[in-house]
């Protein structure tokens, strides 16, 4: 089963998403409002065998996605995660010792079916495919064994950058991860239940068509048991905090020359047993 967040006439609401239409189902739950709270409630199994017994109401095209998680506490993101995007960097290191992370906030986040905005301050709009994980049971120091048992969900993110931003300083790169509406996640969530879920499953990335990004989970230089294990040592995890995983070389940036995103641009990030996320591209409208 598939759970979104979306608008629909105007109202914001979740509900399971089939490919018949969706079936709408927070106002049969007024104490938890968004799906934020059905994670927190840890109501995702009875709510999956709930709407296997309910029938579509709304039509797909009536709706507009949100990104699945309103407001979550913490969007935290994995930087070089694969062999051959760490490969890009020419400082001699193979196999760093500690992951680099960054934090997104979710404003610079939009839907599944939404432009991607490009600001009037910079051209170089680029795409980054990846797999999400929601955190669904919190804690601190989680051991690498029990990790797996802290996730909810997963979901797809296009962490759009603006790129010669993330290199106005020396160390981070947060002002160019952060644009309003730069990146997308969604289109929902699919409920986590088993590690076959995450372990070897294909992740790629479209632009108008064309492959840019491929690799598998298998090959990512820090997996998911280490990600939620090393970002619980130093921050307590919460239920809803989003975790966006890491994306495959072959990002626009790579190119010679660089090929950015631009109005029209339709790109896709699709992954196995979760779906696809497909954004288009537009020029913000100041």
């Amino acid at each position: 089963m598939r759970f979104s967040s979306y608008t629909h006439q105007g109202l914001a609401a979740w509900g399971a998403i089939t490919d018949a239409g969706v079936i709408p189902l927070s106002a049969r739950h007024p104490d938890m409002p968004s799906l934020r709270e059905v994670i927190e409630h840890g109501a995702l199994p009875r709510l999956t065998d709930m709407a296997a017994a309910l029938s579509p109401e709304i039509a797909l095209a009536d709706i507009t996605f949100q990104i699945p998680i309103p407001k979550p506490e913490k969007i935290l993101c994995v930087g070089v995660n694969f062999p051959d995007r760490n490969a890009e960097y020419k400082d001699g290191q193979e196999n760093p010792p500690y992951m680099s992370l960054f934090p997104r906030f979710a404003r610079s986040f939009t839907g599944h079916g939404q432009p991607l905005i490009r600001p009037p301050e910079s051209p170089q709009l680029d795409y980054e495919g990846e797999v999400t994980i929601v955190i669904g049971k919190g804690g601190r120091r989680i051991a690498e064994t029990d990790a797996l048992g802290h996730i909810a969900a997963l979901t797809l993110c296009n962490e759009g950058t603006i790129r010669d931003w993330v290199r106005h300083a020396k160390f981070n790169v947060t002002q160019g991860k952060n644009w309003d509406r730069s990146g997308s996640i969604g289109p929902w969530i699919v409920p986590f239940t088993d590690e076959a879920q995450l372990a070897d499953i294909a992740l790629q990335t479209q632009v108008n068509g064309e492959v840019r990004q491929s690799d598998r989970t298998s090959r990512m230089t820090f997996g998911f048991r280490q990600i939620i294990a090393y970002i619980s040592t130093f921050t307590t995890l919460v239920p809803g905090d989003v975790i966006v995983c890491g994306t495959p070389t072959g990002a626009g940036a790579r190119f010679d020359p660089p090929i950015w995103l631009k109005p029209g641009d339709v790109v896709e990030v699709e992954a196995d047993g979760i779906g696809i996320l497909r954004n288009t591209i537009a020029d913000e409208v100041l």
